[in-house]
């Protein structure tokens, strides 16, 4: 049962005892609040009643509220902006002053029918000829001073930040062009967007812990699927060459400020494509939608300044492994041990990785990706850590594969697919058996994808890009909290806003 404030519920009784609903429905909204600003312009009263003779009907919610004796000023606010509001007891009417406007709090929307005009002030102005309540506001709002400023607070209650914090709105509008322009450029390209199952019996296309449910109709175990991969190359081997998705992923695993268990993702297929066109299209893909949502290509992000100029860098993560970490054979297993023991001596009788493949990402992770400011492509990815990838012609110890590291954190994974069916069956089985060894992380084998493989599918690439981490850095937040509307909290009973002054 929620509590409600008494007081508040007394205010709403009151009203309705006075003929004042407060949950009106009906009223006609022509116009929103920037219509009316641009409709004002820079004209001056005489000009605003000789030349915009508008009726505007209006709504908003109140933000501020300047009563003086027989009129008054507010200011209220829509998803457009933001205008102020003239009433006086003359335009409205004794009884409706006094029911409504003098009744009115902050938080409370209020709609709104009159004209234009310019104060003394120069404040441009709705002069009402009706005041209406909207729908009533009996939460108490922030503290006008101190703001609404936590950030788990306002996570929480996301709804109260927005209308709070126009940051928070920004955030999210350019989230919004984030997505768009995704599309858009994919749209642009021939790509078709799809729609594959949420709900699967056989999670694949990661390495990640997946969600377990039950669906009691068909009496079976099912999971929240990790990735779409495997379907999205179904469709290619069904002859659909270039398709897209980009929607929700679920990963049953730890919660921090990269990481939220049920993210978006953009996925990719191009048919008759490799690696190395998927590099091209991301680079350029990247910086239009920088310069669309930023304005530039040199973007603040934490303590950084992150530079999206072309060309960036691609270097293979031996390269990489030998350049930050001393490693001068990174194919070598006693030289990555005595490397890793020489720079972690505490480690010396830890129980340390016995391939080199492991060694690879284990280097990579504390001596490489924090140093990657700049966007890198790393190349060069062990098979033995890459099992949808496909084998490098020349070196059949790694794959035709990427990552794209932007300020210390991975935003895409792509790679040339795997296409042998045989060679998918022996890497799904290697995973197969991890898991059956107790890695939660590693895949299921997935008979039916190998099915579809045997039938044929052409040479393919395949990227992900993560949504959540792209709009995290081109808005600047560093908290994935910060770029999901709803992001995954632990549940609290939510603490009441502070009581404003009224």
């Amino acid at each position: 049962m929620f509590d409600f404030d008494p007081r508040r519920l007394e205010k709403l009784a009151a009203l309705r005892e006075s003929g004042v609903e407060p949950y009106p429905n009906g009223h006609n909204v022509t116009h929103r609040l920037a219509e009316l600003i641009e409709a004002g312009g820079d004209k001056d009263d005489a000009t605003l009643k000789e030349e915009v003779l508008t009726e505007f009907r209006i709504a908003g919610r109140l933000r501020f509220k300047n009563e003086m004796g027989k009129a008054g000023f507010a200011r209220i606010q829509d998803e457009s902006g933001r205008i102020q509001i003239f009433v006086r007891k003359n335009d409205l009417g004794e009884e409706a002053f006094d029911a409504i406007w003098k009744k009115l709090d902050l938080g409370d929307w209020v709609w709104a029918r009159g004209t234009l005009m310019r104060t003394r002030k120069g404040e441009l102005s709705l002069r009402c000829a009706e005041l209406q309540l909207y729908a009533k506001c009996i939460e108490s709002l922030p503290d006008k001073h101190k703001g609404f400023t936590d950030p788990e607070q306002r996570q929480r209650m996301r709804y109260l930040d927005l209308f709070i914090n126009e940051d928070t709105r920004e955030t999210f509008r350019k989230r919004s062009m984030i997505v768009r322009g995704l599309r858009n450029y994919f749209d642009g390209q021939g790509f078709m967007e799809v729609e594959t199952p949420m709900l699967q019996a056989i999670p694949g296309g990661a390495n990640a812990r997946p969600f377990v449910t039950h669906h009691n109709a068909l009496g079976m175990e099912m999971f929240l699927r990790v990735a779409p991969e495997l379907y999205l190359k179904r469709l290619v081997v069904g002859g659909f060459e270039r398709v897209y998705e980009l929607n929700r992923n679920f990963r049953n695993e730890g919660v921090s400020l990269r990481h939220n268990p049920e993210f978006t993702m953009l996925e990719f297929y191009q048919a008759h494509a490799t690696y190395i066109d998927l590099m091209d299209h991301t680079e350029v893909l990247v910086t239009e939608l920088a310069e669309k949502v930023a304005g530039s290509l040199q973007i603040p992000y934490g303590d950084d300044v992150v530079d999206y100029s072309r060309p960036w860098r691609r270097a293979s993560m031996e390269e990489l492994i030998t350049e930050l970490a001393g490693v001068a054979n990174p194919w070598d297993l006693e030289e990555l041990r005595s490397r890793w023991i020489e720079l972690h001596p505490e480690d010396a009788e830890a129980d340390l990785p016995k391939t080199v493949g492991k060694w690879f990402e284990q280097f990579f992770d504390v001596h490489v990706e924090p140093t990657l400011v700049n966007p890198t492509f790393v190349t060069g990815y062990p098979t033995e850590i890459s099992p949808l990838s496909r084998r490098n012609d020349e070196r059949p110890e790694i794959v035709d594969r990427f990552e794209l590291f932007v300020a210390r954190q991975e935003i895409a994974n792509g790679f040339s697919e795997l296409n042998d069916p045989v060679d998918q069956a022996a890497r799904f089985q290697a995973q197969a058996d991890a898991k059956s060894s107790g890695d939660d992380e590693a895949m299921f084998f997935d008979a039916d994808y190998v099915r579809a493989l045997s039938y044929g599918m052409p040479p393919t690439a395949g990227e992900g890009i993560g949504v959540d981490r792209l709009a995290m850095l081109l808005t600047g937040q560093t908290s994935i909290r910060e770029v999901v509307l709803f992001p995954a909290l632990r549940q609290k009973a939510s603490a009441p806003a502070e009581d404003d002054a009224e």
